[in-house]
């Protein structure tokens, strides 16, 4: 079994509903959550909304393969009412957001024979606030494995919330 880190993000509806949505559909479909962190209201990020997000981050262990992974967590979007990914970080509010942050220690960048790309770990997960928080809560011994900083160190250079 793999170790998967996921981020979660929404702003739209009834937030804590949708993060627990999602939580319960990566369950089901991706593999076991062994730790999920607090939730935590944060500012938009890459562009101005009035809405706030509540974000949290998980660790699944599953038995898929990395793109199994994401093709499973944007299948999980879509049932929960997402209708557009952000493309070319053109970003908007939301009703959810599942990235996939680190899978083990594997560093690759891959688009598979339908052209979804995946870019591991997680291009921008360490400029994200709302996405090392909550991370660095569950697993902050782990190595980034490009950096070779931990989730906490890598943390500290965020201001407090």
């Amino acid at each position: 079994m793999a170790k998967v880190y996921l981020g979660l993000g929404t702003n739209l509806g009834d937030k804590e509903q949708n993060l627990r949505d999602a939580v319960q559909k990566i369950e089901e479909q991706v593999g076991k959550i062994v730790s999920l962190s607090a939730f935590y209201v944060t500012a938009p990020w890459g562009f101005s909304s009035d809405n706030s997000f509540l974000n949290a981050a998980a660790c699944v262990e599953t038995k898929l393969s990395p793109l199994e992974v994401l093709q499973e967590t944007q299948m999980i979007e879509k049932e929960l009412g997402r209708t557009q990914k952000s493309v070319n970080r053109m970003y908007s509010d939301r009703l959810i957001d599942i990235d996939l942050l680190l899978y083990e220690d594997l560093v690759l960048s891959v688009i598979s024979a339908s052209g979804v790309e995946l870019t591991l770990p997680h291009p921008l997960m360490t400029e994200r606030d709302f996405v090392m928080k909550p991370l660095a809560e569950i697993a902050p011994g782990l190595v980034h494995p490009v950096l070779g900083k931990t989730m906490k160190e890598l943390t500290s250079s965020f201001s407090p919330q």
